[in-house]
């Protein structure tokens, strides 16, 4: 394996742990310390992409997506005062969420990869964040899919209460949802700086 590559499997491993760890603590109403570092995932695939392709990138995906899996794991058996740290839908949702919408992620991008610097980073983070998001709150949270673990409670997550605290009323997770794609939004906006000055610094693909 590539010395690139590899750091860029070290970089998703780490981004993947500490979102993990961090969305454990809450930050205000609507947010975990976690939503501000998972983002940067979408920039690590990004740059594996320009620097070495879509295969390398799709490398470091599976990576993370193997390290995600081993820490829901390990957050089922932490046991908290309300159940385990990371239920089975939890787990399902965020396994689901992360490999499709890294996927598409290298997809549009690849798409993209002839535009002008900035279109397919930015394109690529915004769709795969959106499908992220989706899947990731919906899968978890909503009473569609209780089927997937009937034992698992999820009322608190669909309290019906006025969107972000000021909009239509809507279950609870839409807000969560809301917010959390709020922060990838920016975040999105954001890591074009480093991508910018990173990708420029990157060997490109023989």
């Amino acid at each position: 394996m590539k010395n690139g590559i590899l750091a860029g499997v070290i970089a998703m491993a780490a981004v993947v742990v500490a979102s993990n760890i961090l969305v454990q603590f809450l930050l205000g109403d609507w947010l975990t310390w976690g939503a501000f570092t998972y983002p940067i995932a979408f920039l690590v695939t990004d740059l594996m992409n320009r620097a070495y392709g879509a295969k390398a990138a799709r490398r470091v995906i599976f990576a993370g997506f193997v390290v995600g899996v081993i820490c829901s794991l390990i957050g089922t058996q932490i046991m908290l005062e309300f159940g385990p740290a990371v239920t089975l839908r939890i787990a399902i949702g965020s396994g689901t969420a992360f490999l499709v919408a890294q996927l598409v992620d290298v997809l549009v991008f690849d798409r993209l990869r002839q535009g002008h610097w900035w279109r397919a980073p930015l394109v690529s983070s915004l769709i795969g964040s959106s499908l992220d998001t989706a899947l990731f709150f919906t899968i978890a949270f909503s009473t569609w899919l209780a089927f997937i673990d009937p034992a698992t409670d999820v009322s608190w997550a669909n309290e019906a209460l006025p969107l972000l605290g000021l909009g239509p009323v809507v279950p609870l997770w839409a807000s969560l949802a809301v917010a959390d794609f709020g922060v990838k939004l920016a975040l999105a906006l954001v890591a074009l700086v480093p991508f910018r000055l990173i990708a420029g610094r990157m060997r490109a693909p023989n």
